[in-house]
């Protein structure tokens, strides 16, 4: 059972604020309670309903059984699924490793769908860092975290003032632009980074300047522009794909 100091601690993870004080972060549903438990992050707490830990008996972590009714109050989602994991954040030491890899930039991007999308991207297609610029969304906001669907646990992120943020290795840098050349006639590539801007404004100075390669998805049909998600999961499979030919 909780007590009213623990709700309301848990309640408060939601907020970027706390999060950061603590160096902590909530996961919700079964998946990502069991990716979590198997991973290398630290886990500090279990809440979890009679049928979830009936079917967890050997869970290796704090563990305190609630109510359905419990798992509302501390739940963040809409539907709460059995279990709510707190675990600490990983931090990304050092700098990233640039040479021989491709590397995703996100310049001020907002909403948590499109980071958390974006996260399960790079995951899907072997990349494994990404530089945020630091007006982007927590990673670990609830919705980031969710729509990962554990991908959190295997990409790293590190925050950077863009303004004065420069790469340590000289490397291609690609930018999803609307007056770039065709993705899919851009020549053969095995390092670089991809520069994705922000929903609305897009890439901005000084990453702009920045740009060598300057990419643009096609269009046929009459949208006015594509998701930053979508426009990421696009430009990074033509890249991929011509890193295997």
């Amino acid at each position: 059972m909780l007590t009213k100091n623990e709700l309301k601690y848990i309640q408060s993870l939601y907020h970027k604020k706390q999060r950061d004080e603590d160096g902590l972060f909530i996961a919700e549903g079964p998946k990502l309670a069991e990716e979590l438990l198997n991973s290398r992050f630290e886990i500090k707490q279990v809440y979890a309903v009679k049928e979830w830990l009936q079917r967890n008996p050997a869970v290796k972590a704090p563990v305190t059984e609630i109510s359905q009714t419990e798992l509302g109050r501390i739940s963040g989602l809409q539907a709460p699924n059995e279990v709510v994991v707190i675990a600490k954040q990983s931090i990304t030491a050092g700098e990233p490793m640039l040479k021989g890899k491709l590397t995703i930039v996100l310049d001020g991007i907002q909403d948590p769908g499109n980071m958390g999308t974006i996260l399960r991207i790079a995951d899907w297609f072997g990349i494994d860092q990404i530089i945020c610029s630091t007006d982007s969304v927590d990673i670990y906001n609830l919705k980031v975290v969710q729509s990962t669907m554990g991908s959190i646990l295997r990409v790293k992120c590190w925050y950077k003032d863009l303004e004065v943020w420069e790469p340590a290795e000289e490397i291609p840098v690609f930018g999803a632009l609307l007056n770039g050349t065709n993705i899919y006639t851009i020549n053969k590539t095995v390092e670089g980074l991809l520069v994705i801007g922000n929903e609305s404004k897009g890439i901005r100075e000084p990453m702009l300047s920045k740009i060598t390669h300057p990419v643009t998805i096609p269009r046929t049909g009459e949208a006015e522009s594509l998701n930053a998600a979508v426009a990421t999961g696009i430009i990074v499979g033509c890249l991929v794909n011509l890193q295997l030919k």
